[in-house]
């Protein structure tokens, strides 16, 4: 995305129901069974998730007491929480297929400790961090309208609220917004395709649709009439799994900076915190937004770099978009060496990553959430570091 001008730019988000989104959270689960555990497990879950059936597969090596029928049960407690118990996908019918087996010993002498020598990392790989001043979460524009107006259709649907009546998990959104001088200022088109009840009607959906939108997106800013898009293909009532096969790990753009920040190319869903794919990225977020959030820059994208059985990341690249406040970057990617360790180790100590607090993280995006604190969840997103940032550099 282009720091200043004027332009258009989109950013799509996907629902909970969404069957990529499924597998995910399956996933997350499966992570969060064996964190619960034992919060030195290993696990790398993949899941396929189609018509009636839900397959596992990976690596895994954890506590013993974590059985196939734990890992059954929570996997359909998973999908019964998602809302699908249809005659094509439901958490009671749907055939369950357990082929996690142990992680391989080659890569365990790579990244476990030994003797004077630290972790190392579990895969070589690039990863980013991204934030930027144009929303209260410091995410971009477009990627937080999007996964809000799918956030808000999924609490009035799960609380029963007459404003989500009729619609079902399966949905997907794409909000395009106009940026003046490099600021967004509103929208031009916004695009709902979500799964319904045979009773309704598209003027009923739309009209529903069009209410949660305008509740999302500040005021003054919904799109024309002309640029609303809902449903565009016409019926949606078959969806989910039962429509479309869904795999872990396909929807990283949404999970991440919806297209307007790199990406490493690391999915993150089904990864225990070892896995620098997802650690190493959480790092870089929460590098990012203390960054932005300490007043040294209004954007920041961050790299940091890793080999497989290597503790010490190979490099650490800052780039503040020429909004840095006589910010020498150079010396902010020192600077950030020193604050933060950036070890697999130092990164799961520092942001408390051996817990199991995955499943939620799996849809509606990665980055930008609010932390609860009685789960201590989402630790990437706080701004603690901001007040440290801003000493080292006499602000």
């Amino acid at each position: 995305m282009r720091d200043k001008g004027d332009f258009l730019f989109t950013s799509e988000s996907v629902s909970e129901g969404h069957p990529d989104k499924v597998a995910d959270r399956i996933s997350d689960t499966v992570l969060d069974s064996y964190l619960r555990a034992d919060p030195q497990a290993r696990v790398a879950c993949e899941t396929l998730v189609t018509t009636n059936r839900i397959v596992l597969a990976g690596e895994v090596r954890g506590a013993d007491s974590v059985t196939g029928e734990d890992l059954e049960h929570a996997v359909r407690d998973a999908v019964r929480d998602i809302g699908y118990d249809q005659k094509g996908f439901s958490w009671r019918a749907a055939e369950f297929h357990n082929y996690l087996h142990a992680q391989s010993a080659d890569i365990a002498v790579g990244v476990d400790s030994a003797g004077n020598k630290d972790e190392g990392a579990g895969d070589q790989g690039i990863m980013f961090g991204f934030a930027t001043s144009e929303t209260p979460t410091l995410m971009p524009a477009p990627l937080h309208y999007a996964h809000g107006i799918l956030h808000r259709i999924n609490q009035y649907r799960k609380a029963h609220d007459p404003r989500g009546r009729g619609l079902l998990p399966d949905a997907k959104s794409q909000v395009t917004l106009r940026y003046v001088d490099g600021k967004p200022v509103g929208a031009t088109s916004v695009v709902i395709s979500t799964q319904h009840e045979e009773t309704m009607t598209q003027p009923m959906i739309r009209a529903t649709l069009d209410a949660i939108v305008r509740e999302v997106l500040p005021e003054g800013w919904m799109c024309p009439a002309d640029g609303f898009y809902v449903n565009p293909t016409g019926i949606f009532v078959i969806g989910g799994p039962d429509g479309d096969a869904g795999l872990t790990g396909r929807k990283i753009i949404v999970d991440t900076y919806g297209g307007a920040a790199p990406h490493g190319g690391g999915a993150f869903s089904g990864k225990d915190p070892t896995k620098v794919d997802r650690s190493a990225a959480y790092a870089c977020r929460y590098l990012a937004k203390n960054i932005v959030a300490s007043g040294l820059a209004e954007r920041c994208t961050l790299q940091i770099s890793y080999a497989i059985g290597v503790s010490h990341p190979l490099s650490v690249y800052v780039d503040l978009h020429g909004s840095g406040r006589d910010i020498d970057e150079a010396r902010l990617e020192r600077v950030l060496r020193e604050v933060m360790d950036l070890t697999p180790r130092g990164i799961r100590n520092h942001l408390r990553l051996n817990r199991p607090i995955y499943a939620q993280s799996s849809a509606y995006g990665h980055f930008g959430r609010t932390p609860d604190p009685a789960l201590d969840d989402f630790t990437w997103e706080q701004t603690d570091l901001a007040d440290t940032l801003r000493g080292a550099f006499n602000r």
